[in-house]
């Protein structure tokens, strides 16, 4: 066994580059011939020198020995060998040397040997359970085939494919993925193909592409989810999240400091500004949860001005209905929903709080709540405002204030106490605007609040501070847990409304999902089409967890992506080796039996409980 360079023109670029192949020499009709056990591609990772080293251990590996090189020699050869290994282990011996034969197939009838138990390893343990169903979610939504109809080759396909299913499996940064891909998953198993060997600079090359066909990705993804899941294209969701930046990210025209939604700031309270760059991601999706389209915007776009360019181009069919936040519900976005021929179901952005128990209706939410709300329509007859009252709001609500109502009353406490020592500030002008700065930190506490000052005769100095609790009515400190719903679409009851509102808490679950389970946060590149592409492999990722959730939730299961994810992670892939008495080795290759909970995936799935089958190798 040695290994042999070859060199290789590409007949379509012309490029002549050199491939390594594990070779063998066989007798073979009384003549000596070099057969090829494996391809091992352009990059070749160990040193020429270490090449008799390989060889060596894969000797040893197929016959069933024990390392006997020092571990200062292996450290270099022994990840690559145990991975030529398993690469020919899953050939079933098909390409083995002439003394190797090729054990019966999972399919076969029972085949008894005599082993030695004393003699049982376990090597090249990986992952396989995120794989498969991952796996499986892009062959039903026919991902492949879509990359291939848009020019990308088998190559690219394959990082494109491995960087998604890492992203859901261990998000993180393309330099996770990357290790995950070549050092723990068991992805290449179920592609048949060697990603031990894949270089990180592909994954980036993956991240260009999907950039540079994101429009069309996107369009037929979804069309493809439209088609399988027979979604009504009633209902559009619109909303933004932020996420942030590793750096600087200085060659990034969008990388810009904003409002952080993850309130990441060391900043003062009145000041908005992060403590690092932003960029906003916008989402469009349908009432089921889907991803219709994706967009980065700037880090400080206002959120208001981003509705007219995602919802052009959409082809919503006439009359849908779109609903979001009160952030983006301006007066100026609603009049060109109404002139664009759509109807809107937004929180109102006024600020008084209206709510009048006794003509309220009760209504049971999903959590078992009991939200009471009073339909009423404006005084113009164009539109329905929906006044509710949420008791887990309230509570929330209530909570905040008296918070925020004891945390000023401190600082008025600390003034007054500066009266009274020699060195306190008592000048009314200063005072005054201490208070003034006390009431914008406040975030509407310190509207509640009527504070009188004393001065001395000459009114040169404060000499007393009092204040009263006066609250301000339809505020939240006197109507917790109190919103106001609008809409145009005059012809629906109380309830509809509502619960039509209520599918809005399915795309804050989709921002939780991109932040928490699938990487979105945060961005290490510099580059605008890098920190973009990241963004867009986590959109596509969730596309296919929203698939599989989709098909669970039809067999009554509910759990998270990052619960489901943990049940997953339990099955590995592992190569199994015995001694024969014959004195010959036996390797299996295949997956652990699934535990219940996993099983039971598997069965709501239809996905078989052996992912990559059994392989079966005699040396």
């Amino acid at each position: 066994m040695f290994i042999r360079t070859t060199p290789t023109r590409n007949s379509t670029t012309g490029e002549t580059y050199i491939t390594h192949r594990l070779v063998e020499s066989r007798r073979v009709g009384g003549k000596v011939r070099q057969v090829t056990l494996l391809n091992l591609g352009r990059h070749f990772p160990l040193a020429k020198e270490r090449w008799p080293d390989l060889c060596a251990r894969l000797d040893q590996l197929l016959s069933g020995q024990q390392a006997l090189m020092p571990m200062a020699v292996m450290e270099s050869v022994e990840r690559y060998a145990q991975h030529c290994f398993a690469r020919l282990v899953a050939q079933g011996g098909a390409a083995t040397s002439a003394s190797t034969a090729t054990a019966a197939s999972a399919a076969s009838p029972a085949t008894f040997v005599e082993v030695d138990p004393d003699s049982l390893e376990f090597t090249q343990a990986r992952s396989i359970g995120v794989e498969h169903v991952a796996l499986a979610a892009m062959r039903e939504l026919a991902f492949e085939p879509l990359l291939e109809s848009l020019g990308i080759n088998g190559v690219m396909r394959t990082a494109i494919v491995g960087s998604i299913i890492a992203r859901m499996a261990v998000p993180g940064s393309e330099l996770a993925s990357h290790r995950w891909l070549t050092g723990t998953s068991g992805l290449g198993d179920l592609l048949e193909v060697d990603l031990a060997a894949l270089p990180l600079s592909r994954l980036y090359r993956a991240s260009d592409l999907l950039m540079k066909h994101r429009e069309g990705i996107e369009t037929r993804l979804f069309a493809r989810i439209e088609t399988l899941f027979g979604l009504a294209a009633s209902v559009t969701l619109y909303d933004l999240t932020n996420t942030y930046f590793e750096g600087a990210a200085a060659a990034n025209p969008k990388a810009a400091r904003g409002r952080s939604k993850e309130k990441r700031s060391d900043a003062p309270k009145e000041v908005p500004l992060g403590d690092c760059p932003l960029v906003t991601l916008g989402v469009v999706c349908d009432g089921s949860g889907f991803i219709r389209r994706s967009r980065v915007f700037a880090g400080n776009a206002v959120e208001c001005r981003t509705l007219e360019g995602m919802l052009i181009g959409l082809a919503a069919p006439a009359g849908a209905l779109v609903i979001m936040d009160r952030g983006i519900a301006t007066a100026a976005n609603l009049a060109w929903l109404v002139e664009h021929g759509y109807r809107y179901l937004v929180v109102s952005r006024e600020r008084e709080r209206r709510f009048d128990a006794d003509e309220a209706i009760d209504l049971v939410s999903a959590g078992e709540e009991t939200i009471q709300v009073v339909r009423e329509l404006s005084e113009d007859g164009q539109e329905v405002r929906l006044h509710c009252h949420s008791p887990g709001r309230e509570m929330k609500e209530a909570g905040i204030m008296e918070r925020l109502c004891t945390r000023f009353e401190a600082g008025l406490t600390q003034l007054a106490h500066g009266l009274t020592t020699p060195r306190g500030e008592k000048r009314p002008d200063r005072i005054q605007e201490r208070i003034g700065r006390l009431k914008a930190a406040s975030r509407g506490a310190g509207q509640h609040y009527t504070v009188t000052l004393e001065a001395d005769a000459a009114g040169q100095a404060v000499t007393a501070l009092r204040w009263e609790k006066t609250p301000v009515p339809g505020t939240m400190l006197t109507d917790p847990g109190v919103y106001c719903l609008r809409s145009n679409e005059l012809s629906w009851d109380a309830e509809q409304l509502w619960r039509t509102y209520m599918i809005l808490t399915d795309l804050e679950a989709v921002f939780r999902s991109l932040k928490g389970e699938l990487g979105l946060r945060p961005i290490f590149h510099s580059k605008e089409e890098r920190s973009d592409g990241h963004l867009f492999i986590s959109v596509l990722a969730y596309q296919f967890v929203q698939t599989i959730r989709q098909r669970l939730r039809a067999h009554g299961i509910h759990d998270s992506w990052s619960s489901l994810r943990e049940v997953l992670a339990v099955q590995r892939r592992v190569t199994a080796s015995f001694v024969q008495k014959d004195g010959r080795t036996l390797h299996v290759r295949k997956a652990t039996r699934p535990e219940p909970d996993l099983l039971h995936i598997y069965d709501a799935l239809g996905l078989a409980n052996q992912p990559g089958g059994v392989q079966k190798l005699i040396a």
